[in-house]
């Protein structure tokens, strides 16, 4: 994610005294970007519930591909993940839809959406600071170390500096998301909620166990670091398709969103894996996943290399529509203030 060059924020006044980093109208990214994290959230939430049960072990056994099953094989009333018949990567995005398919009808349509709650309050103010952070430190890097002049050092430093940032800030609303999309109700029934999963976490865990994960989240800012560095070249790539307007335009910046996304999974996906096994529940009362070394050593051990990349299918199905939403309603926000601005200079 990165913020498009109609935010870039414009270098201090020479002479002043006191640079002004954060422009007076600073705060429209951050509410853009809250809300094209929220639309997006929304959109692709069934694949994150899919992608969250593929990553687990508490939902698979240890077996290249997956169908699902009903309560008598596993938990009660859920959508359980057992072997069905090995397949490469594109049959991997059709099983994701018979899994979304099995999940419907084994549990409730409901259940798509199991802890999209957490993932709003998370999504929203994570992409809000995210674009804030990113936007307003990429600045002001470059006034401090480069001359006001942005760079792919720029970019990486800003984009590290965000990730670290909004994975600290928003780490326990995660815990809390993975814990209630992992949970298994039966159909018809009431899920743990919110609060319930929260109580739960602190009685059992302390506050500790709201920051399982964290290391595996830190991890992950590799990937925001790529995404946002490979979205700012492919930015500057199409900017013969800025201000063009229609199809072109659109195309362009959505274009590059997705690639951009796309590569960066493909490159840190593992940490998602052993970041969802750090979040997991306690299994009889005992911690299986203690570390983030001990989870990769345990996960390959028992399950094989292949499992670090087990949910990538339902993943991608997810990140990739999700930033060219994000990313659209971003823009439109952001073209809709600026019109907004030159209507009301109008006025006078």
């Amino acid at each position: 994610m990165s913020v498009a060059s109609s935010s870039r924020l414009p270098p201090p006044e020479v002479g002043s005294s006191t640079p002004t980093w954060v422009p007076a109208k600073s705060y429209r990214h951050f509410v853009a970007g809250g809300l094209g994290g929220m639309c997006g959230a929304i959109v692709t939430s069934p694949f994150d519930v899919v992608k969250t049960r593929l990553q687990s072990d508490l939902f698979r056994e240890k077996h290249t591909s997956f169908s699902v099953v009903g309560a008598a094989d596993g938990v009660s009333g859920s959508a359980v993940l057992m072997p069905r018949r090995p397949g490469g990567l594109l049959y991997n995005f059709v099983e994701t839809g018979h899994i979304l398919r099995d999940i419907y009808q084994n549990e409730s349509p409901r259940a798509l959406f199991k802890g999209l709650g957490p993932t709003l309050v998370g999504v929203i103010p994570a992409r809000s600071i995210n674009f804030f952070t990113y936007g307003n430190g990429k600045h002001v890097i470059a006034n401090t170390f480069f001359d006001g002049k942005e760079n792919t050092y720029v970019h990486l430093c800003a984009a590290a500096f965000a990730g670290i940032v909004t994975g600290t800030c928003t780490n326990p609303i995660w815990v809390v998301k993975t814990r209630m999309q992992l949970s298994a109700s039966e159909r018809g029934g009431i899920s743990p909620g919110s609060w319930v999963t929260i109580k739960s976490i602190a009685r059992e865990e302390g506050l500790r166990g709201f920051y399982k994960g964290l290391s595996a989240s830190y991890l992950g800012v590799t990937e925001g670091t790529i995404q946002w560095t490979l979205y700012e070249w492919l930015k500057k790539a199409t900017a013969d398709t800025e201000g063009r307007g229609g199809v072109a335009e659109w195309a362009g910046m959505l274009g590059s969103a997705g690639t951009a996304k796309c590569v960066a999974s493909l490159i840190t996906y593992p940490h998602e894996v052993l970041r969802t096994r750090l979040r997991q529940p306690l299994v009889n009362g005992k911690k299986k996943y203690t570390g983030l070394m001990q989870t990769l050593k345990l996960v390959i051990a028992e399950e094989g290399a292949r499992s670090l990349y087990g949910g990538l299918s339902a993943h991608l199905m997810r990140v990739v529509p999700n930033a060219a939403v994000m990313y659209a309603i971003y823009e439109g926000a952001l073209k809709w203030g600026a019109a907004q601005d030159q209507l009301e200079k109008s006025r006078y």
